[in-house]
């Protein structure tokens, strides 16, 4: 295992690393808030005034 971190340098391998979750989490939250269920909270007003008619 340790022959590996003589090819690569630790240190840029953990910030792509790090630099890749952050992404993939933004991009999850993005597409979590797009959708009705999770999203809703956005356009509150609208939905309150949408379920008293």
């Amino acid at each position: 295992m340790w022959r590996i971190w003589l090819i690569f340098d630790p240190r840029r391998a953990l910030i792509g690393v790090l630099t890749f979750c952050f992404a993939m989490v933004l991009l999850n939250h993005f597409i979590q808030l797009s959708t009705p269920r999770y999203g809703s909270w956005l356009n509150a007003p609208l939905a309150v005034k949408a379920a008293q008619k």
